[in-house]
């Protein structure tokens, strides 16, 4: 049993959806007897979810600090990087409308359900704030979970000293929820083998090629994403630097975080290059990556945003403006609590396809269908995190006279 532990847990899920793909292959239909354990996974899930978003995102606004302290470097900090991750699933959202991954992709066999009607406007901004925040929590209301957890976090900072009792309990509730939540990715394995195998058996390997414009979608959205948010608008027209000297200058963090797939692994590399290759002074290093690291979550955003859409085509859930809408503000909010490990976009993802309306098997499947890319994209997007962790730094120290012109020129 420890040798399967020492594995490295994407190597174990990989092999566990080669493995479900073949046996999928063979055993067709019946593939539907094993259901069971891809429903206990997406139980597991789908109990971390609510309690995970709740602490994690109270603990991620109370990180950022006292905001009359930071004043105005805070203010611009937090704005840029609410913009730049409103930005990047903006970008997904078209690229998805675009290509339409889903599109050819039929689930509704496997996992029938009827689609729901759609929620008046009116309704639906109504319901974002709860009547009643325990029974918000208890039905899994994502959006009046995100509103009550902001302003419990919101007041946290405003109380102070007062209320640290209450943010290091949230704190180490935080830190409780992530060990759970590590707990669960170890079933992933078993959950991911059963989900493929139902979903390869019910609609045929060929499926499985739609994740190719899935993955290009994801690709192209990153990309395009570091060279016109970071590359030019912020990089060019604003600032007036050099992008390719700022994508030298971050290289080795972007490396680090491909390598890891984690902020929080690669934010010393992030801090040293931000000092030692882009001029950014320390004042700001030490305030802004880590609070980057923390609700910056830019290629994960845009990720999350191309798989929603393309999980509503494949069920063929007719998506509206207000849905998109919907799609970019949850998303934009849940990430600032999504925690920066390996894994943690699946449970992103998962509370914003149940904001929109989609049924829990439907999410379950989803997820173990793109459980085959989900570790390479989790590497891309990682380093897409740091690209603009870095970016909106050196933003911030130009703006705040804390920026040395001739270290990120030589």
């Amino acid at each position: 049993m420890g040798k399967w532990f020492e594995i490295a847990l994407w190597k174990r899920i990989l092999a566990a959806l080669v493995l479900g793909v073949i046996v999928g292959m063979i055993w067709g239909p019946g593939t539907e007897s094993i259901a069971w354990v891809g429903t206990l996974f997406i139980r597991l899930i789908r109990m971390v979810v609510v309690p995970l978003v709740f602490v994690t995102l109270i603990s991620g606004v109370v990180s950022m600090g006292d905001p009359s302290k930071l004043g105005s470097l805070g203010v611009r900090t937090l704005a840029i990087y609410m913009g730049t991750t409103l930005a990047a699933i903006t970008i997904g959202l078209i690229l998805a409308a675009i290509l339409q991954p889903g599109v050819g992709v039929d689930f509704s066999s496997a996992i029938p359900g009827e689609v729901q009607e759609a929620m008046p406007l009116t309704d639906r901004l109504l319901s974002i704030v709860p009547s009643n925040p325990i029974a918000a929590l208890a039905e899994g209301n994502i959006l009046a979970i995100i509103f009550f957890a902001l302003l419990v976090g919101v007041s946290l900072l405003t109380l102070g000293e007062k209320g640290r009792p209450v943010a290091d309990l949230m704190d180490s509730s935080s830190e409780m929820m992530l060990r759970i939540t590590h707990w669960v990715m170890e079933v992933a394995p078993f959950g991911a083998f059963s989900l493929i195998a139902v979903a390869t058996g019910t609609q045929g390997v060929e499926a499985l090629s739609s994740l190719f414009t899935l993955a290009v979608a994801v690709v192209i959205g990153c990309v395009a994403h570091l060279i016109i948010v970071h590359g030019v608008l912020i990089m060019h027209f604003t600032l007036k630097l050099s992008p390719y000297m700022f994508f030298s200058g971050a290289r080795d963090a972007m490396l680090v975080a491909f390598s890891t797939s984690s902020s929080l692994a690669a934010l010393p590399v992030s801090m040293s290059v931000a000092e030692e290759k882009l001029g950014i002074k320390p004042v700001v290093a030490s305030t802004v990556l880590p609070l980057g690291a923390t609700i910056n979550m830019d290629g994960t955003a845009l990720y999350v945003g191309i798989v929603s859409v393309f999980a509503a085509q494949a069920f063929d859930i007719p998506l509206s403006l207000t849905d998109y809408l919907l799609i970019a503000g949850s998303t934009t909010l849940v990430s600032v609590g999504t925690a920066a490990v390996p894994g943690a976009s699946i449970f992103l993802m998962s509370a914003v396809m149940d904001a929109i309306g989609m049924a829990p098997e439907q999410i379950g499947l989803v997820i173990g269908f793109i459980f085959a890319i989900d570790r390479p994209l989790d590497m891309l997007r990682t380093s897409v995190n740091i690209a603009g962790d870095l970016s909106v730094s050196t933003a911030v120290a130009n703006w705040e006279g804390e920026f040395d012109r001739e270290i990120f020129d030589r």
